[in-house]
């Protein structure tokens, strides 16, 4: 059975920072890479960040420099450090394999005031 569990979210001023975690169990977390995604109110879901079991990491351009993507293998976790959040960083954030499964846990809101 699959489960994925983000949490770390909340309600931050522009500027400020967040740490995200998502903890797994069930076979998603033995694929090479996973991954950070976003979806913003109106907007599709997108891929923020992605790391390989080696720890090889890939970012979208809006968040390269500000955002860093880590895991730890041994206990199914994946992280997501958010540094100089800007209001357009507002979305509910899930991580998932890349490419993704078609299992989505329940996200964490990440809300950045001006």
């Amino acid at each position: 059975q699959v489960q994925l569990v983000e949490s770390g979210g909340g309600l931050v001023q522009a500027g400020g920072s967040l740490t995200l975690s998502c903890e797994g169990s069930g076979s998603i977390f033995r694929g090479n890479y996973m991954g950070w995604y976003r979806q913003a109110p109106g907007k599709q879901r997108e891929l923020v960040a992605r790391i390989t079991r080696g720890g090889n990491t890939i970012y979208a351009d809006s968040v390269k420099g500000r955002f860093t993507i880590s895991r730890d293998n041994a206990k199914n976790i994946v992280y997501l450090q958010m540094n100089i959040l800007r209001p357009e960083d507002t979305a509910v954030y899930y991580c998932n394999m890349w490419p993704p499964s078609a299992y989505w846990g329940q996200g964490t809101q990440v809300t950045v005031s001006s």
